[in-house]
């Protein structure tokens, strides 16, 4: 898959590459973002790579340490206790909602939505599995029809992405198996009580997927993690 944008690359461009590099998983946490090594790989002025950065500052998917540049965030243990718990507060409640305003056209797109996801799977893409399986949840949100709570849904879905990519310690992390299937089955039903109930052991299980000890990512190259 080549990822690198053109030299014209704009800051925006940058970013775009970058957060969906760290969504799949490619830039694991806690990966050195160099801005001299990323200027060279994008073809562009370390000025416009020192905005894309910020900008994932602002989405808190890249943490700056002070005269040590910049780097892909690393949540810590605390913090990933803390997103599960908000996720497993708001998550169900809008699954029952979603299911309530769901229409035949929006379980259409869901299934489409998991059928990319297991065709990622089953290319080996286990990082964009996972990405396309956080937007998943993301468009429960929306069709819930409930923007303040989508906005938060999404900011939580990204730190779980990096709490993902650093603790989990089986795939069945990955929202494959049956899951995202059943919660596709209730949607269907418009049954509000059973999509409830099917998110609130969904984001159980997904939790206990994790091994929620202090651990260090081991970074790889950023030019091929980008290529």
């Amino acid at each position: 898959m080549t990822e690198i944008q053109p030299k014209s690359g704009t800051a925006d461009t940058v970013a775009e590459s970058l957060e969906r590099a760290i969504h799949e998983h490619r830039l694991p946490p806690g990966t050195k973002l160099g801005e001299d090594e990323l200027s060279e790989i994008y073809g562009v002025s370390r000025t416009r790579i020192r905005a894309a950065l910020q900008a994932l500052s602002h989405r808190r998917l890249v943490e700056h340490q002070r005269n040590r540049g910049a780097f892909v965030a690393q949540p810590t243990v605390r913090e990933a206790h803390e997103v599960f718990e908000a996720r497993a507060l708001l998550e169900p409640r809008t699954a029952r909602s979603a299911a309530i305003r769901m229409t035949d056209a929006h379980v259409t797109a869901l299934q489409a939505h998991i059928d990319a996801e297991h065709a990622a799977l089953h290319a080996g893409e286990s990082g964009r599995a996972l990405s396309l399986s956080g937007e998943f949840h993301i468009e429960i949100a929306r069709i819930a029809d409930q923007s303040t709570i989508e906005a938060i849904v999404q900011q939580l879905v990204v730190r779980s992405s990096l709490i993902i990519a650093l603790y989990w310690r089986r795939r069945a992390a990955l929202c494959e198996s049956h899951a995202h299937g059943a919660l596709i089955d209730a949607f269907a039903a418009r049954d509000g009580a059973l999509a409830e109930e099917l998110m609130a052991h969904h984001l159980l299980d997904l939790v206990t997927s994790l091994d929620l000890r202090n651990q260090s990512s081991q970074p790889g190259s950023l030019k091929a993690a980008l290529a």
